[in-house]
């Protein structure tokens, strides 16, 4: 079983470095949605895992390195490559504050107590960042000519890069796939979950770039009042 998730682990891997290489020949489009199917990946690994009674020391440090990497190198590179086309001291600082905090959240999650993440995390996800940034792109992604973009692009990007800097290594609680058992059951959240998988893969398909958008957009902002809910009915 360890090995299963550590291999998709790997794939999650793959992807993000996909993207990268993708990033750095201009094609934004597939760059995009290989940080986002490296999400789905490492959302898998994750259930993979928890099959297992006996902790993997091993496979949880394996999983931190790769999501640097996917969700934090990748999605920085994607953002300046794409909204960039000279040098810019603010987005590179911004973006440069967004990679540190993406590296705290994940080393602050492997030295917290499994009973203090029973139900939630304490900051957004990297996964989470990682795919508002990606999707965020997706939607301004039109054509061959990725400067064309309306003014006000530049600086909404950054405006999302240090909120999601910031929200990573808040105390803002945001719930996990424990909590959404607690809520919902787990026969109902396996359900919800392969449900989304299938409508991200269509959405691949179809290049709905809002609807992924839109779907992390409602993790990032309602998930904090699910978890206040999650522990004032319980």
């Amino acid at each position: 079983m360890n090995l299963l998730a550590n291999s998709i682990t790997v794939l999650s891997l793959v992807f993000g470095f996909v993207s990268i290489i993708f990033s750095m020949e201009g094609h934004f489009t597939f760059a995009s949605w290989a940080i986002i199917l490296s999400v789905i990946f490492d959302g898998l690994d994750g259930q993979v895992a928890r099959q297992n009674p006996v902790p993997n020391q091993f496979g949880k440090e394996l999983d931190s390195l790769v999501d640097v990497v996917c969700f934090g190198v990748a999605p920085a590179i994607l953002g300046y490559i794409f909204i960039y086309k000279a040098f810019h001291f603010w987005a590179t600082l911004a973006l440069f504050v967004y990679l540190f905090c993406s590296v705290m959240r994940l080393a602050k999650y492997n030295i917290t107590p499994k009973e203090k993440l029973s139900n939630y995390f304490y900051g957004l996800p990297t996964t989470v960042s990682g795919g508002v940034l990606a999707s965020f792109i997706l939607i301004f992604r039109k054509g061959k000519d990725v400067y064309v973009l309306p003014e006000y692009v530049p600086m909404i990007f950054l405006f999302l890069v240090l909120l999601l800097a910031f929200l990573m290594v808040s105390r803002v609680r945001y719930l996990n796939l424990d909590g959404l058992k607690r809520l919902f059951g787990e026969k109902t959240t396996v359900t919800v979950l392969l449900l989304v998988i299938l409508l991200i893969l269509d959405a691949i398909l179809k290049k709905a770039r809002v609807f992924i958008f839109t779907l992390f957009l409602i993790y990032l902002l309602f998930s904090p009042f699910v978890v206040k809910r999650l522990k004032n009915g319980h």
